[in-house]
């Protein structure tokens, strides 16, 4: 028995995507939900379950095609022995995408020496377009998994190898934007053109958050599994500072503004791909230990390639922290259609004035992005001062004053 092998539904948001590479080829066997191909969007990674255990017959696509939903990718003979004959696809089409969806040599070998699991599909795609050895990279991800990134600095430490320059010359490498990449791009740029951005900047004293963390950051721990962090914190003072501001929450379409009723609050996570941002739907439902655990899983899954298009539907407000990689000050781009987005830095102990003496504190300074056409500032800087007093005083959060 034959099965058809066809592109998953896609999103109505989503309306083709890009076979970056298969992993089997004609005639391969294939177990039960095993890995066929994988599939990028301009949000996310999908992979391609085989339907059942079988043998490959035939290859529809080729790695490198557009597709849409529902697009017939491979064909499946079911339970069929391993060695049988494979018929060839009874079309010329068919016949075309299997041969030229054949690895070359080289390719099969980086395959073949690949450790299972150790390449995310971003990272294979520039493996087999370099013709690399998996096994002679460095893999800075979980458990030693390989990132884009990671084959990105081999290929600049093999080009700046001693007498590298000398026989090839200066050397530009020209990679081709993943569709994440030109996605990116594209909303960054639609957002300057198509909103009124504006930035207003103000400084947090963390001390007593942080006594607050360190106080409790063990027991936190031991309860609920997840290590507390600076992101559950600002997440509950942002929603805070919502309520009282509700434009800050809203969007604009058309001649339009909406104000949402609810609070779903984007996460943005830095992966080897992009930027991606996770949504927190209903975040002024969830405690501390459900924000952190959430948080955790977004980035475990970003890192893995097992984000879903779910998770990075919809937000109406968004908090993006630089400190991570050392970022002291800067200005957070909208996530369109929102209207705002907080951006939190790096913290830093500084001279400043208490009470008339000179101390030394934790500071950190934040950055609030917001679309003028509907926020004014004094709305958006009485926004992140209600986030600086809930920050400043962490026992307001409780209260919710």
């Amino acid at each position: 028995m034959t099965l058809e092998v066809r592109v998953p539904q896609l999103p109505e948001s989503v309306a083709d995507a890009t076979l970056v590479a298969w992993h089997k080829r004609v005639g391969d066997t294939v177990a039960r939900d095993e890995n066929l191909a994988d599939l990028e969007t301009d949000k996310v990674v999908l992979e391609v379950p085989a339907p059942a255990a079988g043998i490959v017959k035939s290859l529809e696509r080729e790695a490198g095609a557009s597709v849409t939903s529902g697009q017939l990718l491979a064909v499946i003979e079911e339970q069929a022995v391993a060695g049988a004959p494979v018929k060839p696809a009874p079309r010329a089409e068919g016949r075309k995408a299997a041969e030229a969806a054949k690895p070359e040599p080289a390719t099969a070998a980086a395959r073949k020496e690949e450790p299972s699991g150790k390449l995310s599909p971003a990272a294979r795609r520039m493996v087999e377009e370099n013709r690399l050895t998996p096994e002679n990279i460095v893999g800075s991800g979980r458990d030693g998994r390989i990132t884009k990134s990671d084959v990105a600095h081999h290929l600049e430490a093999e080009s700046a190898a001693p007498g590298a320059r000398a026989a090839t010359g200066r050397i530009d490498q020209r990679v081709p934007m993943s569709r994440l990449r030109a996605r990116i791009a594209q909303r960054l740029v639609e957002a300057q053109a198509t909103a009124a951005l504006l930035t207003t900047f103000n400084e947090i004293d963390m001390q007593a958050l942080m006594a607050l963390r360190a106080r409790y950051k063990e027991a936190f721990e031991k309860r609920h599994g997840v290590r507390l962090g600076f992101m559950s914190f600002f997440a509950k003072a942002s929603i805070e500072a919502l309520r009282r501001f509700p434009v800050v929450n809203a969007s604009v379409e058309g001649s339009d503004i909406v104000y949402h009723g609810y609070y779903d609050i984007g996460m943005a996570v830095s992966t080897d791909r992009g930027l991606i941002v996770p949504v927190l739907r209903d975040a002024d439902r969830m405690d501390f230990a459900a924000i952190e655990k959430a948080v955790a899983g977004f980035a475990e899954r970003a890192r893995s390639g097992s984000i879903t298009i779910e998770d990075l539907t919809g937000g109406t407000f968004s908090i993006t922290n630089g400190g991570v990689f050392g970022s002291l000050m800067s200005t957070p781009i909208l996530n369109a259609p929102q209207s705002a987005i907080l951006g939190m830095h790096k913290v830093q102990e500084r001279p400043v004035v208490v009470e008339g003496a000179v101390v030394v504190r934790p500071m950190m300074y934040v950055a609030l992005t917001y679309d003028h056409r509907i926020i004014d500032g004094r709305e958006a800087v009485q926004f992140l001062v209600a986030v600086k007093e809930a920050i400043e005083d962490p026992a307001r959060l409780l209260l919710q004053v």
